[in-house]
């Protein structure tokens, strides 16, 4: 059974994910408007995969006899509309994330919580690909330029990533 002090925290996480996923959706929107429609792909899979780290937080909580709450989401804030500084801002969103995690984590250590800890193993290494994808963006970006020929190689490219989340949150 958790505390109802991790229950809290976790719920936090809910909402902080969910953010995220809605962040990501702004982002995918304005790079479809400029044009960008392979980054806006790549960040709307993004959406997918934050929307995933949510339900399976949900799914925890409900395993485990928890009450699950909802906050309200905040209007994601972003005014990049350069590809480098965007995506600067997802490397750096998505360390705050890890941080995030990484406190439940403490928590979970804290309480001696080996179930929540061992639920939570799996976000951190999820975390370290999160951020290593966006390092990797921004090395390719460094290596290509803010020309226009490496800006299309480079929006095509991420235009070919794939769901790595079911879609359906029925199936998690």
């Amino acid at each position: 059974m958790l505390s109802q002090k991790m229950a809290d925290r976790i719920n936090l996480q809910i909402n902080r994910e969910i953010y995220s996923a809605y962040l990501y959706l702004a982002m995918a929107a304005k790079m479809n408007e400029l044009g960008y429609t392979g980054i806006g792909k790549w960040l709307t899979v993004q959406y997918h995969e934050e929307m995933f780290h949510a339900m399976k937080f949900v799914g925890y909580l409900q395993d485990q006899s928890a009450v699950v709450t909802f906050a309200r989401i905040e209007a994601p804030e972003f005014k990049e509309k350069d590809v480098k500084p965007l995506f600067q801002h997802v490397l750096s969103h998505e360390q705050a994330v890890s941080a995030s995690i990484r406190e439940i984590m403490d928590l979970a250590i804290a309480e001696k919580d080996y179930a929540t800890q061992t639920f939570v193993q799996w976000y951190i290494n999820e975390q370290v690909e999160e951020e290593k994808s966006a390092a990797e963006i921004l090395q390719s970006i460094d290596l290509v330029g803010n020309a226009g020929q490496g800006l299309f190689l480079l929006n095509t490219e991420l235009g070919k990533r794939d769901p790595s989340v079911p879609l359906d949150f029925n199936k998690i």
